[in-house]
């Protein structure tokens, strides 16, 4: 092999760092990568991405080809076991493994017991110990997800999740944790072919606990039984009436039947999603026409310009590619509806019917809105009140000093390019309200 390049640094790299980049492993600052004098270069494979600050230790610590650590902060790794391309972004994580495609990102704490198998994973500030997550199931955010095993879906696009904010409670008033939770179970779910589970953000399960495939619970759901019947959605019904005045009485739990594709009404859903795209369009003209006389005074505010205007575009396709989702399911839904003997004429399976009907037109303008002016006249007064400010006045003070009509007028060309949107989907046509 021949000689490598002399670098800042390299020198002071210890002499596992420097065997591990001579197999092929990439290290962008090796000089702040540890490696401790345990860890054996031969079981970390040519092509793995280690990023500056990482630590590494354990004779055990294993990693296959084109896996990544510390992509988002530095990754303290012990004793771990890694399959082919995992990604883990940030943390620390000890005597757990992680099979192909699996990830984890930046802020997670994973202790000992964990097994994360293919394309399974969490996002930021997810923290799991005694936890086996099979293929496909995902974690959202600020989550604490130990001693249960979640299994359920059939692949990446199908899985099984927990929303943002879940607690597994694994710690009784007694100070045991006999609380291991049955989330789906082993002997369907490795067969990869069982409806997935959904536990609901800003929820809680109280082990230990059984859940079946296909279950719903409802976000802001605390579940303090067992589901053991597939196909049911559980949530929290309106409070009870107090006992007293100071003491709030406990919510009842509501279980009914489940059909995953089984829509009802879809008015609000849509409405919501297309008053939402209105308005990130609407910030979108705005960056246009007002933020961009502030944002051209040196190449730093353009670039920023630019990325504005970027992010927002991003942020319109994402939306019309969910609703875009959302239209395709609704013959399965409509064909679960007939045979289940549903009355078809209803307001619910016309609104679907409608938007099946109505989404090539709807897809069509919403791609084309972002050239939209909106009410050309409002937008002009407003302009002209921006025009006379001084000289050198910030974005900021230049909003701020806009007088009432200026704002009113500037108000109204925005809600105008909302209501552009808005009116794609008639309340008339769909039986709203």
């Amino acid at each position: 092999m021949p000689a490598l390049p002399p670098r800042p640094g390299f020198a002071y790299m210890n002499n596992l760092a420097r065997r591990l980049i001579e197999r092929g492993v990439k290290m962008p600052l090796p000089e702040t990568v540890f490696i401790g004098n345990d860890v054996i270069p031969e079981r970390i494979a040519a092509g793995v991405t280690i990023h500056p600050g990482c630590r590494l230790a354990g004779s055990r610590t294993s990693a296959g080809p084109d896996c990544e650590l510390g992509a988002e902060a530095p990754v303290t790794l012990c004793d771990c076991q890694l399959g082919e391309r995992v990604k883990l972004q940030g943390g620390a994580f000890k005597e757990a493994t992680f099979l192909n495609d699996a990830a984890m990102a930046g802020g997670a704490y994973v202790r000992p017991g964990t097994l994360v198998e293919e394309e399974a994973g969490g996002a930021h500030t997810v923290g799991l110990k005694q936890t086996i997550l099979f293929p496909h199931v995902i974690l959202g955010s600020l989550i604490n997800f130990c001693d249960c095993l979640m299994a359920g879906g059939t692949s990446r696009n199908n899985h099984s999740e927990v929303g943002s904010g879940y607690i597994h409670f694994n710690f009784t008033p007694h100070q045991d944790k006999a609380t291991a939770s049955l989330i789906g179970d082993v002997p369907r779910g490795v067969m990869l072919d069982q409806p997935p589970i959904f536990l609901g953000g800003q929820g809680g399960l109280v082990g230990p606990a059984r859940v079946a495939f296909g279950t719903v619970v409802a976000a802001g759901t605390i579940l303090r039984k067992d589901v053991l019947q597939g196909g049911l959605c559980v949530a929290r019904n309106a409070p009870l009436a107090a006992a007293a005045p100071v003491v709030k009485a406990p919510r009842a739990m509501v279980i009914a039947p489940y059909r995953q594709g089984a829509y009802r009404a879809i008015q609000r859903i849509v409405a919501n999603n297309l008053i939402y795209f209105g308005n990130i369009n609407a910030l979108h003209a705005w960056y246009r026409g007002v933020r961009s006389i502030f944002m051209r005074a040196d190449p730093f505010q353009k670039a920023c310009l630019d990325g504005a205007y970027a992010r927002l575009a991003s942020v319109m396709q994402e939306r019309i590619k969910r609703l875009e989702e959302l239209a395709r399911k609704m013959p399965v839904s409509l064909e679960l509806a007939q045979a289940e003997k549903q009355d078809l004429s209803t307001a619910p399976y016309r609104q679907q019917r409608f938007l099946i009907e109505r989404w090539p037109a709807m897809r069509a303008a919403l791609a084309e809105m972002d050239d939209a002016e909106g009410s050309v006249r409002e937008r002009d007064i407003l302009l002209g009140a921006l025009g006379r400010s001084s000289p050198g006045t910030s974005y900021l003070d230049a909003v701020r000093t806009l007088n009432p009509a200026a704002r009113a007028a500037g108000t109204a060309w925005l809600q105008s390019l909302v209501d552009a949107a808005v009116a794609l989907w008639p309340s008339g046509k769909t039986d709203a309200g």
